[in-house]
């Protein structure tokens, strides 16, 4: 089973040059990984490798920018889901921008080193963010501006403490999730808990991208496409973690995908303690007094029918009725053909499932442990004396 296509990019003619090393091929029809290398000729040895070794996906797609300033941190703090005022020099965090209910429109992993906060965000959406950003800064001393900087990421079991820059330099590894530390020639080293845990993010130089990428190839780490970061990240990743736009819709809330829930130390990108940001109150009515109506799920496909692929965004439904959307589909090389889906809370485990014909099933251990009382629902219920 192929990985589908997704909702277009907004610069589907963008093309890395790693799409020129020996195998390389590029992801098949438009996508949200269109121009950077599917796999090289490989895929399911590829995802082997990441499980006793490492490997090098080249995300030279996603869009990133940088924001100067005194001010950058206490600036964004007033619009964003996570704490982020007064994160120390060379850490990092998730957090998203939601509209005024609380649908998120942005999703962006930050780094701030030295002065700097780098921000990266999925392909094609940086111009809209950038946009928000600028419109949003007013007397503040804070710069949001493009940067000439692409995403490198190292993943695998066997990632090592330190690596090699391009021009010999011993770069030890930033150590805990979300810590950063500059790299020499320019850019920044980061550390994620996803695609799995400890992977390591460079954010280099646009003009040093091949030259960090062979790099990595020659300290042992091997070539891997977006297929086997994909397979990792819906197949083994817990909590389930989400693409914007990819896995999520319009409607999407962020208590619809649980692994965004939660201050920074928990690896989330919203704090349930936060308020004064547009959309918080959805937010906080959630929290308190009910669930969201969709929860992202890990799906089982199956997958006799051969090569059949499946669209982004196609219908599951259980009894010829709809009861969500599909969102990433990947063939995984233990698990076979996986996916993630938003679906509604109301389908059970052992519900049978459908996607345009394929029988799929939901996988109980990707449901989230959020099945007690909520804090509101507890005081009103006091209150009232019956508890």
């Amino acid at each position: 089973m192929t990985v589908p296509a997704a909702p277009d990019r907004t610069d589907p003619g963008y093309r890395s040059p790693i799409l020129d090393r020996p195998g390389a091929v590029d992801a098949p029809g438009p996508g949200p990984d269109a121009g950077v290398p599917f796999h090289f000729g490989d895929p399911f040895a590829e995802q082997r490798a990441a499980t006793t070794d490492v490997v090098v996906v080249d995300r030279s797609h996603r869009d990133v920018l940088t924001i100067g300033g005194a001010e950058r941190l206490s600036w964004l703090e007033g619009f964003v889901s996570q704490h982020v005022a007064d994160l120390p020099d060379r850490s990092g965090a998730e957090t998203l921008i939601l509209d005024a209910n609380g649908r998120v429109e942005h999703h962006m992993v930050l780094a701030d080193v030295d002065g700097t906060l780098v921000v990266d965000t999925e392909p094609g959406r940086g111009a809209a963010l950038l946009a928000f950003l600028t419109r949003m800064v007013f007397w503040a001393d804070a710069t949001p501006q493009t940067a000439d900087l692409v995403v490198v990421t190292l993943a695998g079991t066997g990632l090592p403490d330190t690596i090699t820059a391009p021009d010999g330099t011993p770069v030890e590894l930033p150590r805990g999730d979300y810590a950063s530390a500059p790299l020499p020639g320019g850019g920044i080293a980061r550390r994620m808990p996803w695609p799995a845990a400890g992977s390591i993010d460079l954010l280099v130089p646009r003009a040093d991208l091949t030259a960090w990428f062979d790099s990595a190839v020659r300290s042992g780490a091997r070539p891997a496409g977006s297929w086997a970061l994909e397979a990792m990240r819906t197949a083994e990743s817990v909590p389930l973690r989400a693409r914007l736009g990819v896995d999520t819709d319009e409607k999407t809330i962020p208590h619809e995908v649980p692994a965004w829930i939660g201050e920074v130390a928990q690896r989330g990108a919203v704090h349930l303690d936060k308020g004064c940001y547009r959309g918080q109150e959805t937010v906080s009515r959630v929290h308190n007094l009910g669930k969201s109506p969709r929860v992202l799920v890990r799906l089982h496909l199956d997958g006799s029918g051969g090569d059949q692929s499946l669209t982004s965004g196609a219908a599951v439904t259980a009894g010829g009725r709809p009861v969500g959307r599909v969102g990433t589909v990947v063939h995984h090389h233990e698990d076979g053909p996986v996916a993630l889906a938003l679906i509604k809370r109301s389908v059970a485990p052992g519900t049978a499932l459908e996607v345009d014909g394929v029988s799929a099933a939901l996988d109980p251990d990707s449901l989230p442990d959020d099945s007690g009382p909520q804090a509101g629902r507890e005081a009103i219920r006091r209150l009232r004396g019956q508890g």
